[in-house]
């Protein structure tokens, strides 16, 4: 250390020369001694004003989406010095989900120097405002809500623009020099700054390739992992553009560019829930659902190798009553649309022709396509969505998510975000902005909640948002439509989703989604029905599952009261075989004890004959009342297995260790409580009175079939407990592994 602070105030005392040859000369000694500079302490981490600095050389201009260099704090948040993901041949400050990104970029120069010419690009974060300089010169500036914290624990990336970065988009040139400073450098420092020389002030982190190694000269973080082609030559990162990319620590793990696990195996294959039939296949959210001549149509997401990188496709699948599902070819693929497939939604043109509006992946903008027959056998080329305003000059809003919908003879459209852009249309061809879509947001919406995958539609005689956002999952909002204002104006906003006691209290990652990505339809009968994808259902670790199930559809209708009404698809029925009924049910309580961690042991009510199961119990009203109680699924006999436990004190239904609103103290007086549960395998749904609806997993269930039932602080009596057997749905998901009709082309 003492080496260290005598070279910085030599340089201090020297002129502006002479401290740059001076740094030179130090580097080099400590390079051609083959040992590291003078050694920092270990990343502290960064909690406000920062620098990232790279010297790199673009191998071309047209690349989408890489990133010469990233700090992500390793849940799903980064800031990155990004080139030409928004807009072709552009450097921006990439951040999760644009937010703290300038997507306006008209303004922004577009690069010209050549893979043979190394570019300064500097990004200073001072207070809410963040400025990037291009050799030394400024290139744009905006403003932002809030600096993003990095903790001690962050990770480093160098190519891939984010760990979690789902196009696997990585940059393709060389880095000559990458360092990170937890201050806000000025103008005339970033002018003053050399490649491969050290500076004053010093950075925290330090990449300079001189000693022929993936390593933070400065000690800071650990030594890197070239991953793929990723080389260094000549002092200088060598990155090909695929799959290649530098991370530290090297513990790390980005996520994987390619798909190639096994298909799903036999013990995880569901009985009656629509899953995928190859193998890794997130994200899986539902898209461009149909009920078209009294066939339904449903896509979702596939992640798939194409041309050497990871891209998506939407898989589409038919069916005639929502349960037996059948394969089609893969039509909506990056080897007809040109981009791959992020999430959008189905609707009808006013001529009866189904269409999708997605997200373009690597675009830059939101896409449509329409189909050219009603069996969906073929596409229109997609066309990107131009919105203009009223004076013809672009609008300057966000791509992202999409949905799109009429109201008498006008489509309108919005896109994903925390405040989604309307637009309108009369002819799906020239958009014109309108505004703000939500006229405000409720009071239990967080700041920094997105509004993405949206599904817009009339219900009764309300309008409802169907939509996630990314932290916390599938909500809803109720209200109205303003047609003078071309606005939405929620009253209602409701969770769909629960966080478990072992996921994450803020998520993305680890993510607590286990109900997420909606995706609805109208039936020929008028029912409005809804699917959602179980992105982290069986995950205990925060990451998302990546079998592609998707939950039972789910019928939505709203009751007397303006309330929404959840019931489980009235299809599920002619599945039913083997009824069981039994009745007048009394079990004893356990006084004298509180609940304990596990359920308590209880008393057998059945053992269950399959593992593709219905149960409803019926309670009284009375019986209900201020009772904690509930169920055992798959019990050990010990107390162990699925417990559902219903809590007057919290006002909750739990399952597992997931709560939601739910008390059988504000049924009507003369209401029955109902509780329908279906179980496949290993996968449990919840569906409480139509009013709250719960699903959960649950690995250990094979030689476990016996239900459960338990009272805490006096008996109840169950007035009705029924059982079925299920007949299964999955022949053509069966078909499927075989004649892999879905599988998209790779080049």
């Amino acid at each position: 250390m003492r080496h260290r602070i005598t070279a910085s105030i030599i340089l201090v005392a020297m002129s502006q020369q002479m401290k740059h040859k001076f740094a030179l000369l130090i580097s080099l000694l400590f390079a051609s001694a083959c040992l590291p500079c003078p050694a920092s302490e270990p990343f502290p981490g960064i909690s406000g004003d920062k620098t990232l600095v790279v010297w790199a050389s673009p191998a071309n201009l047209t690349q989408r989406g890489g990133s010469a260099l990233t700090i992500d704090d390793g849940e799903s948040h980064f800031d990155g010095i990004v080139f030409g993901e928004i807009a072709a041949a552009k450097w921006m400050a990439g951040s999760d989900f644009y937010s703290r990104t300038r997507r306006e970029q008209d303004a922004v120069p577009a690069e010209t120097a050549g893979p043979d010419t190394m570019v300064q690009i500097a990004i200073v974060n001072r207070d809410n405002e963040v400025t990037i300089y291009r050799n030394g010169q400024l290139y744009s500036r905006h403003e932002i809500q809030s600096p993003q914290r990095f903790g001690s624990n962050s990770a480093v990336v160098i190519g891939l623009r984010h760990l979690q970065a789902q196009d696997g988009a990585c940059f393709a040139g060389a880095i000559d020099d990458a360092r990170i400073y937890n201050v806000a450098l000025t103008a005339e420092q970033i002018g003053d700054l050399r490649a491969n020389q050290l500076s004053e002030p010093e950075p925290v982190a330090w990449w300079n390739f001189e000693s022929g190694k993936a390593e933070d000269v400065l000690g800071a973080f650990p030594p890197g992992k070239l991953i793929g082609k990723a080389r260094i030559d000549a002092g200088k990162l060598m990155l090909d553009g695929v799959d290649s990319y530098l991370v530290t620590p090297p513990t790390v793990s980005a996520k994987p560019q390619a798909v190639t696990s096994p298909d799903v195996a036999k013990a995880l294959t569901l009985n009656y829930h629509l899953m995928h039939p190859g193998g890794a296949s997130l994200p899986g959210d539902p898209n461009a659902a149909f009920c078209l001549d009294g066939v339904y149509h449903l896509h979702y997401i596939l992640a798939h190798p194409w041309r050497a990188k990871r891209s998506f496709s939407f898989v589409h699948v038919t069916s005639n009553d929502m349960l037996h599902w059948t394969w089609k070819s893969t039509k909506l693929q990056p080897s007809f649309t040109g981009h791959g497939m992020f999430s959008g939604t189905g609707f009808l043109t006013r001529e009866g022709r189904p269409a999708a509006i997605y997200h373009g992946q690597g675009s830059g903008r939101n896409q449509i396509a329409i189909a050219k027959d009603r069996q969906i056998s073929a596409w229109e080329k997609p066309y990107a969505v131009d919105v203009r305003n009223a004076d013809g000059t672009e609008a300057k809003i966000a791509h992202w998510d999409p949905d799109c919908f009429l109201i008498g003879d006008t489509y309108y459209a919005i896109s994903g975000g925390e405040q989604p852009p309307l637009f309108k249309s009369h002819d799906l061809k020239n958009w014109t902005y309108v505004g703000p879509f939500l006229q405000h947001d409720m009071p239990d919406v967080a700041y920094g909640e997105d509004v993405s995958c949206p599904n817009f539609f009339r219900i009764g005689d309300k309008w409802m948002l169907l939509c996630i956002s990314h932290p916390l999952g599938c909500r809803y909002y109720l209200g109205d439509w303003d047609a003078k204002a071309e606005q939405f104006v929620p009253e209602q906003h409701v969770r769909m989703n629960w966080r478990r006691d072992d996921q994450s209290l803020f998520g993305r990652p680890p993510w607590r989604v286990d109900f997420f990505a909606p995706e609805s339809l109208l039936t020929t009968d008028g029912r409005r029905v809804m699917w959602a994808w179980l992105a982290t259902i069986g995950s205990t670790n925060g990451n998302m599952d990546n079998r592609t199930i998707q939950s039972l559809p789910r019928e939505l209708s709203l009751s007397g009261d303006g309330n929404l009404r959840i019931k489980p698809l009235r299809e599920l029925q002619t599945l039913r075989r083997d009824p069981v009924v039994l009745r007048e049910i009394t079990i004893g309580d356990l006084t004298g004890e509180v609940l304990p961690a596990v359920a308590p042991v209880g008393t057998k009510i059945a053992t269950l004959t399959s593992d593709a199961a219905e149960i409803r119990f019926t309670i009284t009203r009375e019986q209900a009342s201020r009772k904690i109680f509930g169920f055992t699924l798959f019990a050990d006999g010990q107390g162990g297995g699925l417990p559902i436990v219903f809590r007057p004190e919290t006002g909750t239904l739990r399952v597992g260790t997931a709560e939601a609103p739910f008390a059988a103290n504000d049924l009507a007086a003369d209401e029955d409580l109902e509780l329908r549960i279906f179980i496949d395998k290993y996968l449990v749904e919840v569906f409480a009175n139509d009013r709250q609806t719960m699903v959960a997993s649950h690995a250990d269930y094979e030689g476990k079939p016996d239900l459960t039932a338990f009272t805490v602080g006096a008996p109840i009596t169950i007035s009705k407990v029924e059982i079925w057997n299920l007949n299964p749905t999955n022949q053509g998901f069966f078909e499927a592994q075989q004649d892999r009709i879905w599988q998209p082309d790779s080049e």
